[in-house]
């Protein structure tokens, strides 16, 4: 992927926590970020991608300014789910409650609730951060698979979001008003009552893989705000860049469904 634009000299620099990128990266949840750190440089601004593993000491968290995780199957989703119930998970709970902007997809997004039923009723404690809760209801109900297409409802976000979802689990808000979006087209957060994902305070919890920011660069540029804002303490403008490409990417995706 490349720009036209000559990046813009700055002294902005951000260091992006990549949360178990060896376990926490299915349906191309890696291209998000390549997609923060490319659009970040274009702009002239220094990115620092740190990768946070099981081995990872807590403290890369608290020097990140931007966090990530993707989605995974279930067996690294439970060893993942292990190492989040220490000293890590606490952490990162401090960094979501301080406001430090985060993307979490899928297994990440249900990581982050207060609980994951799984299909044979285990119930698996989450980090209780974000007020939601997940249930799968079994074999016997087909997996959310497919395109989706959300219109968001927080503020930045003008634009509809695509992307690709898979999972059998059903979250649940316990606040529809802090949903990232309503559903256009596909199942959402559970199939029923038209939401997708979540915002609860500078963090993004959603279902959409793709990955989501290459087709959805204004949520990609939303994140890097937030977290040039967070770090620096001032109101930020990003340079505005050349979204064709991605515009037709989404584009195509939404004439197919809609």
């Amino acid at each position: 992927m490349t720009k036209s634009q000559k990046p813009k000299a700055i002294s902005y620099k951000l260091t992006i926590g990549w949360l178990y990128p060896d376990l926490m990266s299915t349906y191309g949840d890696r291209g998000n970020i390549i997609v923060l750190q490319k659009r970040a440089e274009w702009r002239g601004i220094k990115v620092k991608v740190k990768p946070i593993g099981i081995e990872t000491s807590p403290y890369s968290l608290v020097v990140s300014d931007l966090l990530f995780m993707g989605g995974a199957q279930d067996t690294q989703q439970e060893i993942v789910n292990r190492d989040l119930q220490d000293m890590k998970g606490k952490v990162l709970i401090e960094q979501i409650e301080k406001g430090i902007p985060g993307l979490y997809i899928c297994g990440a997004y249900q990581f982050l609730g207060k609980y994951y039923r799984t299909a044979d009723k285990k119930k698996l404690p989450g980090l209780g951060v974000f007020p939601l809760s997940t249930e799968n209801p079994g074999e016997k109900y087909p997996r959310l698979i497919g395109n989706i297409v959300i219109e968001p409802k927080i503020e930045g976000l003008t634009q509809p979001l695509v992307g690709f979802e898979n999972h059998g689990g059903r979250t649940y808000l316990d606040y529809k008003n802090q949903r990232l979006g309503d559903v256009k087209k596909g199942f959402g957060n559970n199939g029923k009552d038209e939401s997708e994902g979540i915002v609860y305070k500078n963090s993004f919890g959603t279902y959409l893989h793709g990955p989501i920011l290459p087709k959805n660069p204004q949520l990609a540029d939303l994140l890097l705000t937030l977290a040039l804002e967070k770090k620096y303490g001032e109101k930020i403008r990003l340079e505005p860049l050349d979204n064709s490409i991605e515009k037709k990417a989404r584009e195509t995706v939404m004439k197919k469904l809609i």
